[in-house]
């Protein structure tokens, strides 16, 4: 191991050992791919959000629902989830009516369309947040290996040294830190993205919720 008096960052990365680097290319990955979901689901969680609202205030307007139901169902991906949720449940409602009669039966068919679509679009809102959730409880891990391969080869080296002095070890050591020190990088901004899009998705969750409860007592009053 040949001490060296250039102890920038550069110079730790080039001058690693190869498991180290290899260590390093791993949290540099997971971290590129962190960020690039981090920014990805932050555009996708702010559209739902505001596709919500939107359809919200046009629901709650006061106008014809079959109306509402056939300007969302010819441009769907516009509206958001919510409205497709909607689109569900209308689009069930109306086919049961004109097969049955039954309150019971009017109100299983939308119930159970907009649970399954209800759940298709919380499966999307979440894509994607276990990888963030791994990349943070993940990435320290990974990190202290490369710490821990680190400095052992820094004590490894000195047994070829007639005289151990720190100028030698400290490259090693300070390889062994970069690493640990690249995996807080990839960790700490996943766990801060994972549990702020959680929260955000819960929210819209709890709205999802309410007005498909919201919607069927309105059905319900329809078929009484």
């Amino acid at each position: 191991m040949q001490a060296t008096s250039d102890m920038s960052l550069i110079s730790l990365l080039v001058h690693a050992s190869i498991p180290v680097q290899l260590v390093m290319l791993v949290l540099l990955a997971i971290s590129v791919l962190s960020w690039t979901y981090i920014f990805s689901k932050r555009a996708a969680l702010k559209r739902a959000n505001e596709q919500t609202q939107r359809f919200e205030d046009d629901f709650w307007a006061g106008g014809d629902l079959s109306v509402l139901q056939q300007s969302i169902a010819t441009r769907r991906d516009e509206h958001g989830a919510l409205a497709r949720i909607f689109d569900a449940g209308m689009t069930e409602f109306i086919k049961a009516r004109r097969v049955s009669s039954s309150p019971d039966a009017l109100l299983d068919g939308p119930r159970r369309a907009m649970r399954a679509a209800y759940q298709r679009e919380m499966d999307a809102l979440e894509s994607h947040l276990n990888f963030l959730a791994s990349a943070g409880s993940v990435s320290p891990y990974i990190g202290l290996l490369g710490t821990v391969w680190g400095i052992m080869h820094a004590f490894m080296g000195l047994s070829s040294m007639q005289q151990a002095t720190l100028a030698a070890v400290a490259p090693g050591i300070a390889e062994a830190l970069v690493a640990t020190a690249i995996g807080l990088f990839a960790a700490i901004p996943a766990v801060v993205a994972y549990n702020r899009y959680t929260n955000e998705i819960d929210r819209l969750s709890i709205r999802f919720d309410s007005f498909i409860d919201e919607f069927l007592n309105i059905l319900q009053r329809q078929v009484r």
